[in-house]
């Protein structure tokens, strides 16, 4: 099947402002648009420039924004998209570098912002810190981000205010504030209750419909508002 392929293209060293340019590239429909993209890089034009890098929705590298949502390339089906024309451009709100690579700069400063590791002063275990089955029941879902930013970059306050911490920041914080083993919660919980965090968020549900992971990343947002009103 034919698809037509167009693409926000922008190189800041020699265009002045970003265009769209189109491609016709012959493709299966269980092939994902990655796959279309490296087709269009390796066949057609080899300035394209994108990230990915295990192709198997781990490392959330690929997100971007196709046919107007969040996603990312290495899990969407091209069967899954409407009809034969698929429109990719990179996510929004953020700085462009070339094409379909934008600037992370920003969403992991914020994301290093919430202290994103395990602190634990007690002397260490011989082997591990260990937690119950129903302890990790309550941060499992959160540890299910891969960090691919699609959330965060959907997100209307994300857009507007700059200095907003972003949903996937948020949730990185909710996973260890809830975590039995971590000693740190009431320092990150005055991060993500400063003006910069929690009370940002509007519930307009963007992270949780882009999720590709589908965390209910708002009703984790929600549980860190009720803890730092001590509810």
């Amino acid at each position: 099947m034919e698809y037509s392929v167009v693409i926000l293209r922008f190189d800041p060293e020699k265009d002045t402002s970003p265009y769209y340019k189109g491609y016709l590239v012959d493709a299966a429909p269980h092939e994902r648009v990655l796959d279309v993209l490296l087709k269009i890089k390796a066949e057609q034009d080899s300035t394209l420039a994108l990230r990915k890098s295990c192709g198997h929705g781990v490392c959330g590298s690929d997100a971007m924004l196709i046919n107007g949502e969040n996603r990312l390339a290495c899990a969407t089906l091209l069967r899954d998209l409407k009809g034969s024309r698929i429109r990719v451009e990179p996510l929004p709100g953020a700085p462009v570098e070339k094409d379909l690579i934008i600037n992370t700069d920003s969403f992991w400063k914020k994301y290093q912002d919430t202290m994103p590791y395990l602190v634990n002063h007690d002397p260490p275990p011989d082997r591990e810190r260990l937690q119950s089955p129903a302890e990790h029941e309550i941060i499992e879902e959160s540890t299910r981000c891969i960090l691919c930013g699609a959330c965060t970059h959907a997100c209307p306050t994300s857009w507007a205010n700059e200095n907003y911490l972003g949903p996937a920041a948020l949730l990185k914080a909710y996973r260890f504030i809830f975590d039995s083993r971590d000693q740190a919660k009431q320092e990150r919980l005055k991060t993500v209750a400063s003006d910069r965090g929690i009370w940002k968020c509007y519930t307009a549900y963007n992270c949780f419909e882009t999720c590709p992971k589908e965390i209910d990343i708002t009703w984790h947002i929600t549980r860190l508002k009720k803890t730092s009103l001590g509810l």
